[in-house]
């Protein structure tokens, strides 16, 4: 489904758009956006896009897909994927999927499971449950039902906790029992599929100097206008999927809260998306086939190009 296709990911803020401008052009590569919110419209600040002046040095595929309104699911954006890739083969060009989102880089990799369809009056209450109860009494109502799914989903992440509560009260079976066939090893046990011969690399710093290059840019893109894209996404209807993106929430509460401070406002964000790298770091670790590399190293996109070719030759030998 994916031929040729090539994978740069990493936590949040590592400098992987840097890393895809750099090596694209050597790979013969155009950039396929493994990231669940740069597909939205008017959201450019505040998800880190890819600037028009890079997406001209190397274009970019799924960016600005979808109206901020629209629901860009997992298996959405996993069907694009297949279509971007087949039509960048077909012009004889390589998929470079970069980005940081596990679930897409986990559905990239082993395809999704076949669970129920979602029952729009049963996730409506169970999302109400969670703001009447709270986010830690929903995970732990999960905990009870599922502790394998609890254990690796962050009481936070309320969209997935609530799917996966909705699969267990429409199946009554854990929607870790429905991913059985579809999990990687690390979840599934040894009887797991092998995951697709998509090489990959993974970015990784130091957690303190990642940790401080979140703060700064959290600063950064409030200095380049994130307020004002919160404040003009705020008055059109928002998705479910969208409303999940980082920051924008914290914004939100901001511009309704008279006599808010911003400064306590940024370093709740910036809070929240160091706790959204370190899931990342741990969804990365139960991805095997993943080569590390250095992102601060001088010489990081010659590493990576080695890891694509070491890793490209063991799988065709």
């Amino acid at each position: 489904m994916f031929p040729n296709a090539l994978i740069l990911t990493g936590p949040t803020a590592c400098g992987k758009t840097a890393l895809a401008l750099a090596v694209a052009p050597r790979l013969g590569a155009e950039v396929v956006a493994t990231d669940s919110m740069t597909v939205y419209r008017g959201m450019d600040v505040g998800t880190a896009k890819p600037t028009a002046a890079e997406r001209a040095a190397v274009p970019h595929h799924l960016v600005d897909e979808l109206d901020p309104s629209e629901s860009g699911t997992v298996a959405w954006w996993l069907g694009r994927a297949a279509a971007v890739s087949r039509e960048l083969a077909a012009r004889g060009k390589r998929p470079l999927f970069v980005g940081g989102t596990p679930f897409y880089l986990k559905a990239l990799l082993h395809g999704l499971f076949d669970g129920p369809p979602g029952d729009p009056e049963l996730r409506q209450r169970l999302e109400a449950e969670a703001e009447r109860v709270g986010k830690e009494a929903l995970h732990a109502r999960l905990a009870a039902a599922d502790a394998k799914t609890a254990a690796r989903l962050h009481p936070n992440d309320v969209r997935r906790v609530v799917r996966a509560l909705e699969v267990f009260e429409l199946t009554g079976k854990p929607i870790s029992a429905w991913q059985q066939g579809w999990d990687t090893a690390a979840f599934a046990g040894e009887s797991a599929p092998p995951p697709a011969a998509i090489p990959g690399v993974v970015l990784e710093l130091p957690r303190e100097m990642l940790y401080d290059r979140i703060n700064r840019r959290v600063g950064a893109m409030l200095d380049a206008g994130w307020l004002d894209e919160a404040r003009r996404l705020r008055e059109r209807p928002i998705s479910r999927e969208a409303a999940q993106a980082l920051g924008y929430r914290e914004l939100w509460d901001y511009l309704d809260t008279p006599g808010a401070d911003l400064d306590a406002t940024a370093d709740q964000i910036r809070t929240r998306t160091r706790q959204f790298a370190k899931r990342q770091l741990t969804w990365f670790r139960h991805l095997p086939t993943l080569v590390g590399v250095p992102a601060d190293a001088p010489d990081a996109a010659e590493q990576a190009l080695r890891a694509w070719g070491a890793v490209t030759s063991a799988a065709g030998s």
